[in-house]
């Protein structure tokens, strides 16, 4: 029987997106972008606790607005990860979920198979969510692609095309859904670590794990398709799907 592991989810939200200002408060069907990937958080059921990580004061106040748990930090972090970990030092948790704050259409049961993934192998210090690409997604930057092991690990992740397809059978290409649980002890440790030349050049951060040596579980999830907000065009694509599936 698997012990069950405290787990606290954390959504770092920053105002200054290079490719999209204000994102997290970008209405997504009248409904702040912030709030449907923490409302879809919670309904998690291996979550104790949600929070809101930012540094920025009109995204904590609509945050409290709503209902959610917020943690100021630090302006200067280079990255989300950066800045849940500095949420997560001074939680008292087992495991800490990010879970991006463009992903609008995040269900709880994603970020379950998240923390059971992590759960059921001892040797992981991390875990992650594919599923079956989108059509064109192959050929979109802003769609991570990732290949993986017959163990269910990830053996690299890219912006490219992934695999490149040369022989007749295509295999089935996944795609990154930007939600990450991470040993409590090895997220203080992974920030510690240098950025690695793989992720500079894809701009990825979870390569410099892989870079490292530390190896990331995947969780495959069937039926389900996330559509991150990386642009401001994706807006619209996410409001359709939720058109689509009555729920707004």
């Amino acid at each position: 029987m698997v012990r069950a592991m405290r787990a606290v989810a954390v959504i770092p939200a920053r105002h200054a997106a290079s490719r999209f200002p204000g994102k997290p408060l970008a209405p997504i069907a009248g409904v702040p972008l912030v709030r449907r990937v923490w409302e879809g958080t919670r309904r998690a059921k291996s979550i104790e606790r949600v929070l809101v990580a930012t540094d920025d004061e009109r995204i904590a106040d609509a945050c409290r607005g709503f209902g959610a748990e917020v943690a100021m930090t630090r302006a200067d972090h280079p990255t989300g990860t950066d800045r849940i970990a500095e949420a997560a030092a001074g939680l008292d948790a087992d495991v800490i979920v990010n879970v991006q704050g463009d992903e609008p259409l995040i269900e709880g049961f994603v970020v379950d198979a998240a923390v059971d993934r992590l759960a059921r192998d001892r040797e992981l210090p991390m875990a992650t969510i594919v599923h079956a690409a989108e059509a064109g997604a192959d050929r979109d930057p802003n769609r991570v692609k990732v290949v993986l092991d017959r163990r269910g690990r990830a053996l690299y992740f890219s912006r490219s095309p992934l695999p490149f397809v040369r022989g007749p059978a295509p295999p089935q290409i996944w795609q990154h859904v930007g939600l990450y649980a991470y040993r409590r002890d090895f997220l203080l440790e992974y920030v510690r670590l240098a950025p690695t030349t793989l992720e500079l050049a894809e701009s990825l951060e979870q390569l410099r794990a892989l870079e490292n040596g530390h190896p990331i579980g995947v969780a495959i999830i069937e039926g389900w398709t996330s559509v991150p907000v990386d642009v401001p065009a994706d807006v619209a694509r996410v409001e359709a799907l939720l058109r689509e599936r009555g729920l707004c």
